[in-house]
């Protein structure tokens, strides 16, 4: 209690001292506030913007901790397997500063300086802002440490070699950081940003050369390194070019994984669910603006005819016209009309009909499984094939779907469809 003097007051000093003392903490908290809420809001853009680049998708295996590593990729060069990014000091990147970070992502060297591999795509990744590099690893250093030692690299010799890493970095490599186009809008220009930098779609999306590199033709579609998968291109509209799509329904197949005229699966299906979903209505309509500009129209190039069929060829989809009446018809129809929302349509269905028959082999061996999102919870699926009904029938079934109602595309052999597990078993 505070003491009283003789006249029932309390003392001027005593006031004085009463009233600075009670100063000291809010003044603290005046001062420390600000930073601490910039603190706070670097990591939460960094954490959305690691998931707009997935980070998660490669440094994270299956079942285990988030950002931990372990993760294996087979390439034609080597096994690589993902590093462990938690801030843990001894198997993370604990030790690391915002400068060793920027390092890795904009010129593709580690901490002490050696060249990364482009199976990590610094060659994408150099594009992104030094602003948001640093908000990426403000949150990656927010999280609990993981200590993960995991296997390290098998790269087959002579890839080992860094002296011929060094060589394909300045054949293959340019390192800058994306510069607007002042003649587009400021949609287009963060869509162009997210795509070809921060989304790294080029990374599956762009055919590669024999040492790997991505070629000229960005976005052209390419079999995805390691995974036996077909990425379609995005400019044609033979394949997954929108150049005809509104700016809606690009963003809800983006953000659900579904929409009227196509549903994603295999990897695409997962960079949606782990990914795309949680972009932001800006951002999505940004990509969906970008992606809109790439390519042709429908109607400039689809071919007005399809060419009479050898009668060798009738007989071939006569055999998978009759697997497809026995195994598929119930749920995508007699004329592959599908159910609008539930199974997809196979008549004029693109992903069917693509040059690389390989995601249509793979979803009747594996199944066919949308992503579960906010906006599509229970999606429905196709089951897997390959314990039912032969390698043989397979072929049959996807060269028939491939070529009735309309739709024209190569034929499959049994040897595309074994093929197409490359080395899962």
């Amino acid at each position: 209690m505070k003491q009283l003097n003789e006249s029932g007051f309390v003392p001027i000093k005593q006031q004085i001292t009463v009233l600075l003392s009670s100063l000291v903490l809010p003044l603290s908290v005046m001062a420390a506030s600000p930073a601490n809420k910039a603190d706070t809001e670097q990591i939460q853009r960094g954490e959305y913007l690691a998931r707009a680049g997935n980070c998660m998708g490669c440094h994270t295996t299956r079942g285990g901790k988030p950002y931990a590593g372990g993760r294996q990729l087979n390439t034609p060069f080597g096994l690589f397997t993902a590093p462990n990014i938690t801030p843990d000091n001894e198997t993370g990147i604990g030790s690391w500063n915002g400068e060793d970070f920027w390092q890795a992502l904009h010129y593709g060297k580690g901490k002490d300086g050696s060249y990364l591999y482009p199976v990590f795509p610094y060659t994408e990744y150099t594009k992104i802002t030094r602003q948001d590099a640093d908000a990426i690893f403000a949150y990656l250093r927010s999280l609990s440490p993981v200590a993960q030692t995991n296997p390290p690299h098998k790269i087959t010799s002579p890839y080992d070699n860094q002296f011929l890493l060094f060589l394909w970095r300045t054949w293959y490599f340019k390192e800058g950081v994306y510069e607007p186009d002042h003649s587009r809008s400021e949609d287009w220009n963060r869509g162009n940003y997210l795509v070809q930098g921060l989304g790294h779609c080029n990374a599956c999306h762009t055919p590669r050369n024999v040492w790997g590199a991505s070629k000229e033709d960005k976005l052209a579609g390419g079999e995805i390194m390691g995974t036996y998968w077909y990425a379609p291109s995005l400019i044609s509209p033979k394949e997954a070019g929108v150049g005809d799509w509104s700016t809606d329904e690009i963003v809800r197949l983006l953000s659900t994984g579904v929409s009227a005229h196509a549903v994603t699966s295999g990897p695409m299906a997962t960079i949606v669910r782990q990914s795309l979903q949680y972009l932001s209505d800006d951002d999505l309509r940004a990509v969906a603006v970008y992606l809109q500009s790439l390519g042709e129209k429908r109607s400039d190039a689809i071919p007005g005819k399809i060419p009479p069929m050898p009668e060798r060829v009738r007989r071939y989809l006569a055999l998978g016209e009759t697997v497809y009446e026995k195994r598929c018809q119930d749920c995508h129809g007699k004329s592959g009309e599908g159910v609008p929302g539930v199974y997809p349509s196979l008549a004029g269905n693109r992903s069917v009909t693509m040059i690389s028959p390989l995601n249509t082999v793979r979803s009747v061996l594996y199944g066919g499984f949308p992503p579960a999102t906010a906006g599509n919870p229970r999606p429905y699926g196709m089951p897997s094939f390959q314990h039912i009904i032969r390698d043989q029938e397979i072929a049959w079934v996807v060269s028939y779907i491939r070529n009735a109602w309309g739709n024209f595309g190569s034929l499959v052999s049994p040897e595309d469809v074994d093929s197409s597990r490359g080395n899962e078993f």
